[in-house]
């Protein structure tokens, strides 16, 4: 049996909208699921080898999805129709495909790295995001429950860097070898090459090798990082190097002098000093 999961509140609630879409490409039976209030682990735990699953949602409905099939062994092939807002996941691995096929994505739910916030773990695919990036997307979820829609996360950004962002003190530590940051206005873990939308923060990054880049704006002032910020959307800022700083590493732990939001592929965590990820 083919499986279509979709997400009936991804793409900013157009989850039904774009399932429509979905059913015109799948050939033969298949059955329905939405995702929301599903438990996964139940659902996967009754596949078969002869089973696939369509995955149709964005990053943040693949980022629950691997969370919560992690410790399973996933029986049959998972195809993905990208249907969320930013679709960072889709756009790092879309080269090796046909722009008309839905791709198998399997592959790339397993190993996945593992981030440790306040003594919790959570597993992810794209990247993790502390800073400005992690700001946007708490004033994004604060806008999205009063009822705005439509939300330009650029605009966002620039006007948290110009006016709102108190930017902390850093201590970033990359396999056991710290460097002091009196600024830092992003300090990202990245497994894929890219987040937030389109932003390509590590060009290099490879999401199924050993290690995780490391990404940090740092010591600039207010309009020197606003100027050298749009250059982040074709990985080029990684050329600047008194603005950015790159390492890879197999553990990067990031702390701050204050507590700051936090972004885990898209997901907020709110109030954060601390973080280590893992690979």
């Amino acid at each position: 049996m083919q499986y279509v999961l979709y997400n009936e509140l991804s793409n900013n609630g157009k989850g039904k909208e774009i399932l429509e879409v979905v059913k015109g490409k799948v050939n033969g039976e298949y059955e329905i699921v939405n995702v929301v209030g599903l438990d996964p682990k139940e659902f996967v735990q009754k596949l078969t080898a002869d089973d696939l699953i369509i995955l149709c949602g964005g990053d943040g409905t693949l980022n629950k999805f691997a969370n919560y099939t992690a410790d399973l062994e996933i029986p049959c092939d998972v195809l993905l129709f990208p249907a969320g807002t930013g679709n960072d996941f889709y756009r790092d691995i879309k080269e090796n495909y046909d722009d008309s096929e839905m791709p198998s994505i399997k592959k790339y739910l397993t190993n996945l790295p593992v981030v440790t916030i306040n003594g919790n773990n959570y597993r992810f695919l794209n990247g993790i995001g502390f800073g400005v990036d992690g700001v946007c997307c708490e004033m994004a979820d604060d806008m999205k429950a009063a009822g705005k829609k439509d939300i330009n996360y650029t605009s966002l950004s620039i006007k948290i860097v110009l006016f709102k962002f108190k930017c902390p003190h850093a201590w970033i530590t990359v396999d056991g070898e710290t460097v002091e940051y009196k600024r830092a206005w992003i300090a990202s873990a990245m497994n894929g090459r890219y987040y937030g939308g389109g932003m390509k923060a590590a060009p290099d990054q490879d999401r199924l090798g050993d290690k995780l880049t490391c990404m940090v704006f740092k010591d600039k002032g207010r309009i020197g990082t606003l100027m050298g910020f749009p250059a982040i959307f074709k990985g080029e800022h990684v050329n600047n190097k008194k603005l950015v700083a790159v390492r890879e590493g197999k553990e990067i732990t990031v702390k701050f002098d204050r507590p700051t939001a936090l972004q885990i592929d898209g997901e907020t965590v709110r109030g954060v000093t601390e973080y280590t990820a893992r690979k």
